[in-house]
């Protein structure tokens, strides 16, 4: 089961408690996931919903809370990959229905947004508006650089309502529209995991936690081996590239070599992937890395001022042009 379905199957239990709770709710369902028909000369209320649980809640709650006969039916769509939808239909009493939940108006035109009634109620409210529009069209998408809480919305007007409610509830979220289809998003980790919360998905809100922090615990540690990787082929390069100069050094400046920088060098040539800390511990007497640095650094001065007066490349010449040393 995926995080939309964890979310959708927690809300269905949350209990709404207070009439006006419920009814915003209910409201918003069949403003986000229905639409108004004509049926025989009369207005039927409809919903498409995506289980049967919440197919059924939404039929107890309106024989609960306005006291009318929906009708439930299977809608099996075509395409193997495509999952049924579970229909709520209202048509005995549809009109009055769309009027008391904010679809028709009172001259019997449709609302394109939510009833300011709801947009404009308590704290209570405007979450159950939430959980409404989530339980009929919400997805929520695992948490990674594209981690997102998405509502499909019927309207420009309805997402404008959504965004509004989530104003007031102190979440960011952005209306856009996207090939003709409205949605409402929100993007922030901080904000999803506060929206989770405040519609009654707790649970899913630790899960979702837990994904997100081994998700960031992973991606730290491949930065860090990505980071280790890095300094590990800019180490070996540059060992490359010193031995590449220092052969160079002895072959421009032949016999005339001080005998301690030589011997630097040849330390330098003989144990290739040692670091100067340990060239100093092979050399005999031993010596700090400073001092083989410092002979080392000597010897190429000496070699490139010896080039400079033959007119002849330096050692740096002899580094190959792609390595990424400093």
């Amino acid at each position: 089961m995926g995080l939309t379905d964890n979310v959708k199957q927690e809300l269905i239990t949350v209990g709404a408690g207070k009439t006006s709770v419920r009814t915003a709710e209910l409201a918003t369902i069949l403003r986000f996931a229905g639409g108004l028909h004509t049926i025989s000369g009369r207005i039927a209320v409809e919903a498409e919903l995506d289980s049967q649980e919440l197919a059924t809640r939404v039929r107890k709650d309106l024989a609960e809370i306005y006291g009318v006969r929906s009708e439930g039916k299977i809608s099996s769509n075509s395409g193997a990959k495509t999952a049924p939808t579970y229909l709520v239909r209202v048509v005995e009493g549809g009109e009055t229905l769309a009027r008391q939940t904010g679809l028709l108006d009172a001259r019997r035109r449709p609302i394109r947004g939510l009833p300011n009634k709801l947009t404009t109620g308590n704290l209570e409210d405007l979450s159950a508006i939430w959980r409404g529009a989530f339980l009929a069209t919400g997805t929520l998408t695992d948490p990674g650089r594209s981690a997102a809480l998405e509502i499909v919305c019927p309207t420009n007007e309805a997402a404008m309502a959504l965004v509004g409610a989530a104003n007031r509830l102190r979440i960011a979220a952005k209306a856009r529209e996207v090939r003709g289809v409205h949605r409402v998003v929100i993007r922030e980790d901080e904000a999803i995991s506060a929206v989770l919360t405040i519609m009654g998905a707790k649970e899913t809100v630790h899960k979702w936690e837990e994904l997100r922090q081994r998700r960031e615990v992973r991606a730290t540690a491949n930065r860090l081996v990505n980071f280790d990787d890095a300094n590990l082929r800019r180490s070996a390069q540059a060992a490359v590239a010193a031995c590449a100069r220092v052969a160079l050094a002895l072959e421009i400046l032949g016999e005339d070599i001080p005998d301690h920088l030589k011997y630097a060098g040849a330390l330098r040539l003989n144990f290739r992937d040692a670091s100067l800390d340990e060239l100093g511990h092979h050399a005999d007497p031993p010596m700090t890395k400073d001092a083989v640095a410092g002979r080392i650094r000597r010897l190429l001065a000496m070699a490139d001022k010896r080039a400079l007066e033959l007119g002849i490349p330096g050692t740096e010449s002899a580094v190959p042009d792609d390595f990424d040393v400093e």
